[in-house]
């Protein structure tokens, strides 16, 4: 008997029933529920087997008849679960290249993003283990968003992620006024072993789901922002006094008398810099960046200062902005208005006609701002070199461009990819997708604040001891990334030159030349930007590759960044010979900011993503030209050209043949008639479908004749 069950341990068998049980690891099952998946198995082979697995410890029998596998803790790998659509998830493991597949059935009652510990099962024969999460060791998030949805006297939360694969049972004691049809912000409260759905219950009802308002909040809640200050808050935000008084102002480099003028977009509501111009005795250009100074009125540890650390960043969707700040500092006080006076940390440079800066000081100033340029407007000024503050536009504009080739020269790279905006109506509504433009108003500006941004990260590393700024860094392209772009540019008759990194550069800024505007710089460019790593912020000085600068950090923008008011505190601590808060925080803050920055350009992408649907919608049956803008294995991403709404044509959708996906060429290839779609490839598509919930638009490839 002894030798038939050791037999038994190793058979096929034996490790298919553990399978079985694996794949709904969190609900018990009877043996005819066992047998019904393992039909090949044979009743009496199946009872001995579920016997010998309950002796070997390997599963319990909560109730008589019904068993469940035992999970052992000593195997446990804890990660992040990182879950898809398709309800699957990898877990992220710190230190570890390869994440770990767990499937559907083996996720317990985690959720996308939460730390888990997971155990390992491996099978003979097969060289990657089975994983299931064992327990949850804590949640990413304390609420989530979703629709309620009414099925008799039951009501349902839909969740808006599409990486949330169940939907929330809410009993009705907790809807708290919600209704068919609203969109809320619920609690997860728990999961009973038997129930087939998680419980929740309603915090917050954002709207009627469709809704602009409603959408527009719930995207922001989505990814663990608020769009509401505390009470609290708010009322220690009034309490600043608007009037400059003169002690503060005897304590400042007077700039009142400097011609100081600010360029933003024409819809912005906070000013967070200007630039004042003089022309000096010995004929050089004194040009001061002034900054609104956030860290006169935002203190380490006060309440205002708590939510903005939390927060880290202001979030841009289409259609509004969700604030760092409260309106009162950054509409208001920390708003550099046309003809108000205000407090400013500024920059302020010597600069000859080539851009070659002569000097350079730091000061707490005070600054009266002279006019106020939307981007169009100075760019009118430049072109026609007609209307106010010409003469200043032009010299400026003219140090910006010298500054801008001396950074290309030195191996920064230049990206110009086109965006767009949607023109939408009163009720929030797409009615047009119109290009942005980029001109000299923009570029100029954005020359000044990195040069303040080089400057003060340069100076409080090489004077004060290597100081652990929150640098923003961008670090060099790994080989495969650049050898991945190479071989597509070379596809397009672009030879990417990889010897050095600044031979990369200089590859990357000749294309660009030769293609900006044109077809294949739509398809090229964003390319390019995906070979590139992503900037960061960290307390280490890496460097930042695409700018080509060995000293960076962000100064220019404190309404808006965290890191730009840590580094406001800490040149000022340096000025002062003062420490203002605690350093050894920095890399921590440094690193939160990192995350909260990414969650924002996913919430500013979901917007975009949902306005293009709702816009494609008014569009089904149509057709467009289009360029495939990524591949993978269930689907063809479309990017159509005219407006850069982005749609999917699914594999199973393309009937005239069966298509395997090739990973390492990125494009897919139909078995039979060997037809290709590739990265970057022009298609022409036709819009099938679009679903505002899931923010999806499908397409249809058309055939050309």
């Amino acid at each position: 008997m002894k030798k038939t069950n050791k037999r038994t341990r190793k058979s096929k068998t034996y490790d298919q029933v553990l399978d079985v049980l694996a794949q709904s690891a969190n609900k018990p099952q009877n043996y005819k529920q066992i047998g019904a998946q393992l039909p090949h198995i044979s009743h009496k082979e199946l009872s001995h087997i579920l016997v010998l697995l309950k002796r070997d410890g390997k599963l319990t029998e909560p109730e008589t008849g019904k068993y469940i596998i035992k999970r052992e803790s000593k195997d446990e790998v804890i990660g992040k679960l990182d879950f898809n659509a398709r309800g699957d998830a990898y877990l992220v493991v710190e230190n570890i290249d390869e994440d770990i597949k767990v499937k559907s059935g083996d996720t317990l009652d985690a959720f996308d993003g939460d730390e888990v510990a997971v155990v390992l099962k491996y099978t003979q024969g097969k060289s990657k283990p089975r994983a299931f999460v064992n327990r949850v060791v804590s949640r990413a998030r304390e609420t989530y968003v979703g629709t309620i949805s009414a099925g008799g006297n039951s009501f349902f939360i839909l969740p808006d992620s599409s990486k949330m694969h169940t939907d929330f049972f809410i009993p009705k004691e907790r809807l708290n006024g919600a209704t068919d049809g609203d969109k809320v912000i619920f609690k997860f409260k728990d999961w009973p072993a038997k129930a087939k759905n998680p419980y929740a219950t309603v915090v917050d009802i954002l709207g009627r789901s469709g809704e602009n308002t409603a959408e527009m909040h719930a995207i922001v809640a989505e990814f663990g922002f608020s769009t509401k200050f505390s009470d609290a808050l708010e009322q220690e935000a009034e309490r600043f006094a608007k009037q400059i008084s003169p002690e503060e102002i005897a304590k400042r480099e007077d700039f009142r008398g400097i011609t100081t003028f600010t360029v933003d977009p024409a819809d912005a509501k906070d000013f967070d810099d200007a630039l004042s111009f003089q022309t000096l005795p010995n004929g050089n250009i004194e040009v001061g960046v002034h900054i609104a100074d956030v860290s006169h009125y935002v203190t380490p540890g006060s309440i205002i200062d708590q939510e903005a650390v939390d927060r880290a960043t202001s979030v841009y969707l289409v259609d509004r902005t969700i604030p760092m700040l409260p309106e009162r500092l950054s509409n208001e006080l920390c708003s550099l208005r046309p003809h108000e006076e205000s407090l400013t940390f500024s920059v302020i440079f010597e600069l000859d006609n080539q851009g070659v800066v002569k000097k350079y000081r730091f000061a707490k100033t005070i600054i009266y701002s002279d006019h106020r340029f939307a981007y169009e407007d100075a760019q009118k000024v430049i072109e026609t070199q007609k209307g106010n503050y010409a003469k200043e536009l032009k010299t400026m504009n003219d140090i910006a461009l010298n500054l801008r080739n001396a950074r290309y020269k030195n191996g920064a790279i230049n990206f110009e990819t086109t965006e767009f905006r949607f023109v939408l109506d009163k009720n929030g509504a797409p009615t047009a997708v119109i290009p942005k433009v980029r001109k000299d108003a923009h570029k100029m500006i954005e020359e000044y604040m990195l040069l303040a941004n080089k400057y003060v990260a340069m100076h409080l590393y090489t004077k004060n001891d290597k100081m652990p700024l929150p640098y923003r860094v961008h670090e060099e392209p790994t080989e495969e990334k650049m050898t991945e772009f190479a071989t597509t540019a070379l596809e397009f008759g672009f030879k990417i030159d990889m010897s050095s990194n600044k031979a990369y550069s200089q590859s990357i800024n000749d294309m660009v030349a030769k293609i900006e505007g044109t077809m294949e710089g739509d398809i090229l460019q964003p390319l390019a930007i995906r070979s590139m790593e992503k900037a960061y912020y960290t307390s280490k000085k890496i460097g930042h590759f695409g700018l080509a600068f060995d000293f960076y950090a962000h100064f220019t923008s404190p309404i808006r960044r965290y890191p730009d008011l840590i580094t406001h505190r800490m040149l000022q601590d340096f000025l002062s010979k003062h420490k203002s808060f605690d350093y050894t925080t920095v890399e921590k803050m440094a690193s939160h900011s990192s995350k909260q920055e990414q969650k924002a350009t996913n919430a500013e992408r979901a917007s975009i993503k949902y306005k293009q649907v709702e816009y494609m919608s008014s569009f089904k049956g149509e057709e467009f030209d289009g360029i495939i803008s990524g591949v993978t294995d269930w689907g063809i991403f479309v990017e159509i050209v005219e407006n850069k709404c982005e749609g999917m044509v699914r594999l199973r959708d393309m009937k005239d043949d069966h298509y395997t996906f090739l990973p390492e060429k990125k494009k897919v290839i139909g078995d039979r008639t060997r037809k290709t779609y590739a990265m970057g490839q022009q298609v022409r598509i036709l819009v099938k479908n679009t679903d505002l919930a899931k923010r999806n638009i499908d397409f249809l490839f058309v055939e050309s004749e």
